[in-house]
């Protein structure tokens, strides 16, 4: 029944692709809609990496970046996932989909709304259940990550990370000005405390903590004063860069359980 049943998922960060890995791995069709230009951090981890590199493997499933509706069902009849860019969601309404995941994590609601498919899921902050979407998952760290909520909203994002053996800003890695970033390590390089790990317009950025460098936006991206670029690990298990997160699972099962919830009333 399921491999019948089409998920259009809306972002392609890591987040999501946790998502459509768990999803994809029920039996579900996948397509992923991204921006020209995503800035997803993990980017081994990250379905978004298809729209640089045009065909990738994510944990053993493929995904092929498609230039239109046609192609994508193409690919995803041959047991893929299927990557369209189209930012504002207009090939939506062609797909027809059966579940519609915003997945986009912009703080804010960035036009997804109830009836643009049978069953609508908003992740995180910027949706509010019962009204402009049906369900929404829980994407903060702590005992409720990936709560399924019927009606109400997600807490509200504090801009402070998850603490990881301790360590939050710290294992940021943000630009230290505006330009384009130019990568001098790569992920899953073990890095130490003041290591340069890449330069904006000739100015370096540099680690606050030693471990492994979990994320890091892709190379030659325009960058501005302040955005996060990268994320360092201090646990330093290289494994976890190239795996789904944790946090990223718990999402997936908390969308999964809507959409069983959602089929068995039907």
């Amino acid at each position: 029944m399921m491999n019948n049943i089409l998920v259009v998922i809306r972002g392609g960060g890591d987040l999501a692709s946790g998502v459509g890995v768990r999803l994809f791995r029920a039996g579900f069709k996948i397509v992923i809609l991204e921006i020209e230009r995503p800035t997803a951090i993990r980017l081994p981890v990250s379905f978004s990496r298809t729209v640089y590199e045009n065909r990738i493997f994510l944990e053993g499933i493929e995904a092929v970046l498609v230039p239109s509706k046609e192609e994508a069902e193409k690919i995803i009849n041959q047991g893929k996932i299927a990557v369209l860019i189209d930012p504002e969601g207009k090939t939506i309404e062609e797909f027809r989909p059966t579940v519609l995941v915003d997945a986009i994590l912009a703080k804010r609601n960035l036009g997804t709304a109830k009836g643009q498919a049978p069953l609508v899921i908003g992740l995180g902050p910027g949706f509010t259940a019962g009204k402009d979407v049906d369900a929404v998952v829980e994407t903060k760290r702590g005992h409720y990550l990936g709560r399924v909520i019927y009606q109400g909203k997600a807490e509200q994002d504090t801009g402070i990370p998850g603490e990881i053996k301790g360590e939050s800003i710290r294992r940021l890695l943000k630009s230290p000005a505006d330009g384009e970033i130019v990568p001098l390590r790569k992920i899953g390089d073990l890095v130490k405390l003041d290591e340069v790990i890449a330069e904006v317009a000739g100015v370096p950025l540099k680690a606050e903590i030693s471990g492994v460098l979990r994320g890091l936006i892709y190379t030659r991206t325009q960058v501005t004063r302040g955005m996060k670029v990268g994320d360092i690990d201090p646990r330093g298990i290289k494994d976890y860069c190239f795996t789904v997160s944790d946090k990223a699972r718990s999402i997936g099962g908390g969308v999964l359980e809507v959409i069983c919830t959602y089929l068995n009333k039907k």
